[in-house]
């Protein structure tokens, strides 16, 4: 279970944040300023920093040397939509930077792939499918499956986030990227023919909204 810190002051979104990653087996810790997101970090294991920029006080990027330097991942949650602050925030070395207001399960896709190079046992393992992340192998019912890079990211995505549904936006914006120029049917096409390839009904639709991976208990 990883453990995400959350520093935000503001307490809806902390609390919200907080019930989201509740849901997919993260161990949420709340800090609604500088000082106590040093304590945090000094009390726990930290595995990933969710960092509003405009704190009180010490904003979050001001904040950030700290908490790169005990190797811990940031991705950072604001409201200012300026690119300099956003090319300011990578530059110091964050993962990722989310503009608020942001649907949770973008957010969660986003945590999902910010961890992926701190998580040592990178491996995922059900009654159906086994997935090695780092050697990007995905074996189901015994075979191994032979999946595109962007089947493989789709799949992982959903997996990790197991029972949560993960809206065709998100899906897009984290596999495709932020520059990525399409339909939501990109998301489809694809998601059809991975279904073909694990050859059982492992990932439910969600009328209007998305997709999400059940592990076959729909």
């Amino acid at each position: 279970m990883a453990n995400i810190l959350i520093i935000e002051d503001e307490k809806a979104i902390s609390n919200m944040i907080a019930m989201n990653l509740k849901l997919v087996k993260y161990r949420p810790i709340i800090a609604y300023n500088a000082e106590e997101a040093r304590q945090a970090i000094n009390t726990y294991d930290i595995d990933l920093a969710l960092v509003d920029v405009m704190l009180p006080g010490e904003d979050g990027f001001a904040l950030a040397p700290f908490i790169l330097e005990k190797n811990i991942p940031i991705i950072f949650l604001t409201a200012k939509t300026n690119l300099v602050d956003r090319v300011h925030g990578l530059n110091l070395g964050a993962e990722d930077y989310i503009l608020k207001p942001f649907e949770p399960a973008e957010l969660l896709a986003r945590i999902d792939v910010a961890l992926r190079h701190y998580i040592k046992n990178n491996t995922y393992k059900d009654e159906y499918i086994s997935i090695d992340f780092d050697a990007r192998e995905v074996t189901c019912r015994g075979d191994v499956i032979e999946l595109t890079s962007t089947e493989f990211e789709l799949l992982a995505i959903l997996v990790r986030n197991k029972s949560v549904a993960l809206n065709r936006e998100s899906l897009l914006k984290t596999v495709w990227g932020y520059d990525y120029v399409g339909e939501t049917r990109t998301v489809d096409v694809h998601m059809q023919r991975l279904r073909k390839k694990l050859g059982v009904d492992l990932i439910q639709t969600v009328y209007k909204y998305g997709y999400k991976y059940t592990g076959g208990e729909n």
